[in-house]
């Protein structure tokens, strides 16, 4: 199980999916905050968000699935599984993730962190605003639900407050 808002799906993420699929025969890739769309922090829908991780990835064996917040840290691992099907891995870098899923019970693995001042959802949508390159920071199929949604006009007309 990995976790994620993906927002967009970059290079990091796909590492990240690259080095778990070593190790399992099969991945659940949870879309985190899942109702959130269209705005500063989240401005692509969780549809769009599958479809980014679907063309960037060639791994047979995995389910995309929508995982709405419940903004409570004490039943977040019981949403999570009532969710999903089941799983005994988490592959997480979070600090919260990790005690959360811990305490469940739940075998936590970590990764080497890629470049996490470059492969930050953040810092990308930063140089789309700004202007700057950020195409190289995420993988192809990224780049083609990006050209398709007019991804960066649309982060762009968010920070303009004339969306």
């Amino acid at each position: 199980m990995i976790i994620g808002r993906f927002q967009p799906f970059h290079l990091g993420h796909l590492k990240l999916i690259e080095t778990a699929e070593k190790d399992l025969d099969r991945i659940i890739i949870g879309i985190g905050s899942s109702q959130f769309s269209h705005t500063k922090r989240n401005p692509f829908t969780a549809e769009e968000r599958k479809r980014m991780i679907e063309e960037s990835l060639n791994i047979k064996n995995i389910q995309i699935i929508p995982i709405p917040d419940v903004n409570n840290d004490k039943v977040w691992v019981s949403h999570v599984r009532k969710l999903v099907p089941e799983f005994q891995v988490v592959y997480t870098n979070s600090e919260l993730e990790r005690k959360l899923f811990s305490d469940a019970g739940i075998e936590v693995r970590s990764t080497k962190i890629f470049n996490r001042k470059n492969y930050s959802g953040t810092e990308i949508r930063r140089r789309i605003l700004n202007m700057e390159n950020w195409k190289e920071l995420v993988p192809e199929g990224t780049l083609k639900v990006m050209k398709e949604i007019n991804g960066e006009e649309r982060i762009r007309k968010l920070w303009s407050d004339k969306y």
